[in-house]
């Protein structure tokens, strides 16, 4: 599950009416907005990246919309990513393995993941 903040910008005049789609539009949750700045924070839920992306596509789509940015995210996958790599060692095996001369540094091949390599 991914949740994310955006801010949609639009004009004074517009507001009331971006309000109300977000509001009906069953993509994000209105939470607070300035008129007089035509700022509205809203945030939307999404099952993966893919539809997070979707639904700040059809935000900054939306009548009237100038801008939608997001500003922060919070991804339940990323946060077990990131306890798996700080679990992991600090250096992988394979570099360890190559600094005690088992494996002949030149014919490791690089692909971004050394991890791979074992």
């Amino acid at each position: 599950m991914n949740i994310s903040s955006i801010v949609i910008r639009c004009t004074p005049e517009h507001y009331d009416t971006v309000k109300t789609w977000c509001d009906e539009s069953g993509i994000c949750e209105y939470h607070f907005g300035d008129q007089s700045s035509g700022k509205i924070i809203v945030t939307i839920e999404a099952e993966d990246v893919n539809e997070e992306i979707a639904r700040i596509m059809e935000i900054q789509r939306a009548p009237h919309v100038i801008s939608a940015e997001m500003m922060m995210t919070y991804q339940e996958d990323l946060d077990a990513a990131i306890k798996e790599l700080d679990a992991a060692p600090d250096v992988p095996d394979l570099l360890e393995r190559c600094t005690e001369e088992e494996i002949d540094p030149s014919t490791v091949v690089y692909h971004g993941d050394l991890k791979k390599k074992l």
